[in-house]
């Protein structure tokens, strides 16, 4: 029987993708997460907390391939170092960690945090892949309808993205890691590459709405390093299929449904 795969993060918007890839390859997988939740097909919930490191090595028990899915606006490279350094202690063969396109070229704090995560799995001892990706087209979404809860939407000179599939990142990262360690792999990225601009243009005629706009100058070492395409994936990188604008459309036509 294979052994289990511990995903942390598998109830997010990656995660709900890959968890069912890594169970139709006939792995068990066991779902990290602060409060544990039902089983079901294979799939256990365990508790851990991974800010704190608390209850990490009972989730870790038998497992030989680890995940890191989880993340957020703050701590992610001090919860990576407890994840990572747990994982040497249960003798963890792979850790799998999902990190940003620029991780090492932004100047700004939450983007070292990230850089600070890789580098905590890079030096835990336990072999190890790292797959930057950028911005999934959810993430976008979710940041598009924020930003156009304002009368006036702001809108940053320079910016640009490459809105991926989570799909598409799920299945690059359910394929590392049932392969073998391969290091710091290439970035994953969407097909198109849009301005904030353009990306606001198309949710707003999607979603049917108006906003006047505001220009605003990203100042310092972080605008530089925005408008000169640090954040972009890199050179040799590999490029999904979904476009921003398929994605778009489906996410309209759902929220018409809702209302």
């Amino acid at each position: 029987m294979n052994a289990p795969i511990l995903v942390t993060g598998g109830t997010g918007t990656i995660g709900r993708h890959v968890v069912p890839l890594l169970r139709a390859a006939g792995h068990p997988v066991r779902v990290l997460s602060r409060r544990s939740g039902r089983p079901g097909d294979g799939v256990t919930h365990v508790a851990a907390d991974l800010l704190s490191g608390a209850d990490l090595g009972p989730a870790l028990s038998g497992v030989s391939t680890v995940l890191h899915l989880a993340g957020g606006a703050k701590g992610d490279d001090r919860a990576t170092a407890h994840l990572a350094r747990a994982a040497h202690r249960a003798g963890v063969a792979h850790l799998v960690h999902i990190s940003v396109t620029g991780a090492d070229r932004v100047p700004l704090a939450w983007i070292r945090s990230k850089l600070d995560a890789e580098r905590a799995v890079v030096d835990s001892g336990v072999p190890w892949t790292v797959l930057r990706a950028a911005q999934v087209h959810d993430l976008v979404f979710t940041m598009l309808t924020a930003m156009t809860r304002l009368p006036v939407v702001p809108v940053p000179g320079g910016l640009r993205l490459q809105p991926v599939d989570a799909a598409e990142v799920a299945a690059r990262l359910a394929e590392l890691t049932l392969g073998a360690p391969a290091g710091l792999v290439p970035d994953l990225a969407g097909p198109d590459t849009y301005g904030i601009g353009e990306l606001l243009t198309g949710y707003l005629t999607a979603a049917g709405k108006r906003r006047a706009r505001l220009p605003v100058h990203i100042p310092g070492r972080a605008g530089r390093a925005y408008r000169e395409g640090a954040n972009l994936a890199r050179p040799g990188k590999t490029l999904g299929t979904r476009t921003w604008s398929a994605f778009l459309a489906q996410a309209a036509a759902e929220s018409r449904q809702k209302d």
